[in-house]
């Protein structure tokens, strides 16, 4: 381990020439020879772990590594807010005003800390741990990270293992209709639950060592010789590290993307999940709800043969809108475990998955360039339709809107027409996995249904690791959403872990 005090030259010193610095010692001007020249005056000693990025997979890779060696010396770099400074005026005002960075999508904890905190508890859903680890070790990562979140306060409660003859017949529904029912268990945090338990989990962080630099977004990595060697900071700061972790999230995936192109970092394109959020009353999804909490579909459309997948199901929640980048703003959906915050809908997303060939290499942009347009339409909010007229080719106005059963619960969300947004193909692909959803819970294919656009998912940046989550750059390791390890909480958070035990066991060979 390389241990050093962290020193910051603040005064302006004068080079002798042997290329040294001198210190003054306080309230006498006889100097002291300390240092060779640094970069811009500024020294900053080394740790033995710099992790980029604050969201699950960090927490708890930096958690894993305090708990094991609590000597060690660990710097988080977080773009965003420390969590209890992580304020969203549109929660209050209902009106976006821009903030740098967005509180919603960056900031201790990610995303997760405003997502509704579903933690899905089979190797099956949420990333591509198994494809790197195994079945079973993905399943003692994952089993480990939720004994972690009930540590923290994490309802104990699991859904989707206690009624086996209704998931049963839900299942027999989903065959018929040619969709696949993933059974997952589903353990809720609730969006206000979740944010109470990631506050614990850093101020443990903190009272256990970990330094965290909140509102520094890093610049650029150092590497030499093909090794990553630290970080330089937009505040003109250097820190060195023998291992660099970049977690970064879907917020930071073409931040990561540009970095891996620029450095030589060993990628390949990634796929692209573009779709729509549905909104529904309760009662259509009741059983649902009830029996599985969330219902994780996937379906091949018969026209195109396209992958469409339910995604992030919200029971008597809320739509929501996240801000990225120079103000892009995609659709979510959140769900509270107060009864007090609860509504009368549930939304889901609905997300083509599409795979591009050569000599395509911009899934992100694309994804961006389709949200752009939805807000190209809407003044940079978000469009909503009624299935209904999604189906006819017609444009909702205020007047449909107003006659609905279902009330929208994006209050600001625009009526248009998402034909104008979406291609041909995924438009198709969106309609053939309603229909097909009706099967199973009819009353999803309603005129009344609401769909939102745009919804689309940012970890299409896919970076090739091994089994220690080790690029080809030696010193540089990825994990979770924004290097298209993981697609969520879970997998997120047990990739951390698996990062740390990776380098722990090679600090111990």
């Amino acid at each position: 381990m390389n241990n050093y005090i962290q020193v910051i030259i603040t005064y302006s010193l004068e080079e002798n020439k042997d290329g040294e610095y001198s210190l003054p010692k306080p309230g006498e001007c006889g100097m002291i020879t300390m240092f060779k020249r640094a970069q811009q005056g500024v020294i900053k000693m080394n740790y033995d772990v710099i992790i980029i990025g604050a969201g699950p997979s960090g927490i708890f890779c930096a958690y894993e590594l305090i708990r094991s060696n609590p000597e060690m010396k660990i710097l988080m770099i977080e773009k965003g807010r420390a969590i209890e400074n992580r304020n969203c005026p549109k929660r209050t005002t209902k009106k976006c005003v821009g903030c740098k960075p967005c509180s919603i999508t960056t900031g201790f904890a990610g995303a997760g800390a405003f997502s509704d905190g579903k933690l899905s508890l089979s190797p099956d859903v949420g990333g591509n741990l198994p494809e790197i680890l195994g079945y079973d070790r993905t399943i003692e990562l994952l089993n480990e990270a939720d004994k972690i979140y009930l540590e923290f306060g994490a309802d104990e409660r699991v859904y989707g293992l206690e009624d086996y003859e209704a998931i049963e017949r839900i299942r027999t529904k989903a065959i018929r209709a040619n969709l696949k029912l993933i059974e997952c268990p589903i353990r809720h945090l609730g969006t206000e639950e979740g944010y109470k338990i990631y506050t614990r989990l850093q101020n443990h962080l903190i009272a256990s060592g970990v330094e965290i630099q909140f509102m520094t977004m890093v610049q650029d990595i150092i590497i030499e010789d093909c090794r990553a060697k630290g970080v330089v900071t937009d505040k003109g700061e250097t820190y060195y590290a023998e291992e660099i972790v970049a977690g970064v999230g879907r917020e930071g995936s073409e931040w990561f993307a540009h970095l891996c192109q620029s450095h030589g970092v060993d990628t390949k394109v990634g796929t692209v999940d573009v779709g729509v959020r549905v909104e529904v009353r309760d009662e259509i999804m009741k059983e649902l709800n009830e029996k599985l909490y969330e219902a994780k579909l996937v379906y091949y459309t018969p026209t195109f043969d396209d992958k469409v997948r339910v995604f992030c199901t919200n029971p008597s929640g809320e739509v929501a809108t996240e801000y990225y980048d120079e103000g892009l703003a995609v659709v979510n959906g959140h769900a509270y475990k107060s009864q007090d915050l609860k509504t009368k809908n549930t939304n889901f997303a609905i997300l083509v998955s599409k795979n591009f060939t050569s000599p395509f290499k911009s899934p992100i942009e694309y994804g961006k360039y389709i949200a752009r347009l939805g807000n190209m339409l809407c003044d940079g909010k978000i469009l909503v339709q009624r299935y209904g007229d999604f189906k006819r080719g017609r444009r909702t106005t205020d007047e449909r809107m107003i006659r609905n059963n279902i009330t929208a619960t994006l209050k600001d969300a625009v009526p248009g027409d998402l034909s104008l947004v979406f291609p041909h193909r995924i438009m198709v692909d969106i309609a053939e996995m309603i229909e097909a959803l009706d099967k199973v819970t009819p009353g999803i294919a309603s005129d009344e249904t609401l769909l939102y656009g745009v919804e689309v998912k940012f970890y299409s940046n896919k970076v090739l690791v091994n089994d220690d989550f080790e690029t080809n750059i030696h010193g540089l390791r990825a994990m979770g959403d924004g290097a298209s390890v993981t697609r969520g909480l879970q997998q997120a958070s047990a990739n951390g872990l698996a990062v740390a035990k990776s380098i722990l066991k090679k600090n111990h060979e």
